[in-house]
């Protein structure tokens, strides 16, 4: 059975229709501990904060003549000049701090979501730049949205606030609608949200260039880790007057933005000349039918 088709105006590019069309869319601190017996409130925790910019220090920690400490990132932004008292900083490097540091470890700052691991003070920060509890980016691509968070709060806010599609289920077949094709070459659809297997995919679909080629890209992405996306496989199709397109591939972790994933071109391209083809008629309009499912690998 046919699925009916969305409208789409100059004016608003949101989706309407069933829930299968798509148009194009334009548009804590963690408590701390240390060794050899210094609390996490301690004085020297607090020392190795930096008063400008309120983040941990690293070296080189610069001090002024009155002994004021600030990080070497906010030194430039103070235009050399203490912060506290106005004194000239010079470059003057406040090493006993350096090495106190040293002897501290203290724990990951995603404590509070599920992070137990401890580090040494100057590798803390590396480790929380991968760390697995770290919260996740917003994966909606139709706007630069800055929301972060675990993957339950990402969910109820791709629903609540960006209105995506919410679908449970495996399987899917969507039609993504879009008149004079020929008129716009970079657009981004509709976000869709599938439940599966206990997890949940996203599926990205976008009109872009590819060098000067005008192309249609749909790919699949794991709101999760890379780790776990790894035991997924999915597949999608596309075709039409006897003809048809398949890919097969591993869903990509939300860890890498929509733009990365693209750019990689992981996923199902479509030439807009054989997309125009797929869709029948005269080839003034897009009405393309993408299939696909997700399963998990044994």
């Amino acid at each position: 059975m046919d699925i009916p088709e969305s409208q789409w105006t100059e004016d608003e590019f949101c989706a309407v229709g069933t829930e299968t069309d798509r148009v194009p869319s334009y548009k804590s601190s963690a408590s701390s501990g240390v060794k050899a017996g210094i609390s996490s409130g301690s004085s020297v925790h607090e020392l190795l904060e930096c008063p400008v910019c309120t983040n941990s220090m690293f070296p080189p920690i610069h001090q002024c003549p009155n002994g004021h400490t600030l990080c070497s990132s906010c030194k430039q932004r103070v235009h050399n000049h203490c912060p506290t008292c106005r004194q000239e900083l010079g470059n003057i490097r406040c090493l006993a701090l350096e090495k106190v540091a040293e002897s501290l470890e203290l724990p990951c700052k995603y404590q509070h979501l599920g992070c137990s691991e401890i580090h040494p003070y100057y590798s803390k920060l590396k480790h929380e730049q991968l760390c697995r509890f770290r919260p996740y980016n917003c994966p909606y691509a139709g706007s630069e949205c800055l929301v972060t968070g675990d993957i339950p709060m990402l969910v109820a806010h791709l629903k609540n606030d960006h209105k995506v599609d919410m679908h449970d289920g495996c399987t899917f077949n969507h039609r993504y609608v879009k008149p004079n094709p020929h008129e716009v070459e970079n657009a981004t659809w509709m976000l869709t949200v599938f439940s599966c297997y206990g997890h949940y995919f996203c599926l990205h679909f976008e009109a872009f260039l590819l060098g000067m080629a005008p192309v249609y890209m749909a790919f699949l992405r794991f709101l999760g880790e890379d780790s776990e996306a790894r035991n997924f496989s999915y597949s999608l199709e596309v075709g039409g007057n006897g003809r048809k397109l398949t890919w097969q591939g591993v869903p990509r972790s939300i860890r890498d933005n929509h733009r990365k994933v693209r750019d990689s071109y992981d996923g199902l391209i479509i030439h807009r000349n054989m997309a125009l083809f797929f869709s029948g008629g005269d080839r003034q309009e897009l009405k393309l039918r993408v299939t696909g499912r997700i399963w998990k690998e044994q």
